[in-house]
């Protein structure tokens, strides 16, 4: 198991933040080479599905996940329940005033193949980490300017 708790300042009210946040359709705006898109229930209540493919022209993988927590606008947890990615993932908004938030994501990962994917992590951790880090980056520029429906 491994944790991962990248945060961003967020120049946006909280029900912003949550609202950009939780537009899954929209995450590919901010996050680097991810398509979300919900694929049961409606992506806003306990149960429902969602389906991140992470790639670039085709080639990547599916990171398919069920909200396990759906808290608005705090709070929401989901269960990654793929092959490469599993555990638990949580998109926390912190309120900070009037026109401030923060944004934390959080990760618990089972990392995949064994010995070779715990000896391998260390190694991909440091690009895993920066990509997050420019996602959250491109996200605080995203929540700034959002309205609802994109």
């Amino acid at each position: 198991m491994t944790d991962l708790v990248v945060s961003v300042d967020v120049q946006a009210p909280a029900g912003t933040t949550w609202l950009a946040l939780t537009d899954w359709h929209q995450q590919r705006e901010w996050m680097l080479g991810t398509d979300v898109r919900v694929v049961s229930g409606n992506g806003r209540s306990v149960g429902s599905r969602l389906e991140a493919f992470t790639g670039l022209a085709g080639v990547g993988f599916t990171d398919t996940m069920e909200i396990t927590s759906w808290e608005p606008p705090v709070r929401c947890t989901v269960r990654h329940l793929g092959f490469l990615v599993r555990g638990t993932g949580a998109f926390h908004v912190q309120d900070k005033g009037p026109n401030q938030s923060v944004f934390i994501w959080s990760e618990q990962l089972e990392l995949p193949f064994g010995v070779v994917g715990r000896l391998g992590w260390p190694l991909v951790k440091p690009a895993f980490s920066l990509g997050l880090r420019r996602s959250l980056h491109n996200f605080a520029r995203f929540a700034e300017s959002y309205t609802v429906g994109g």
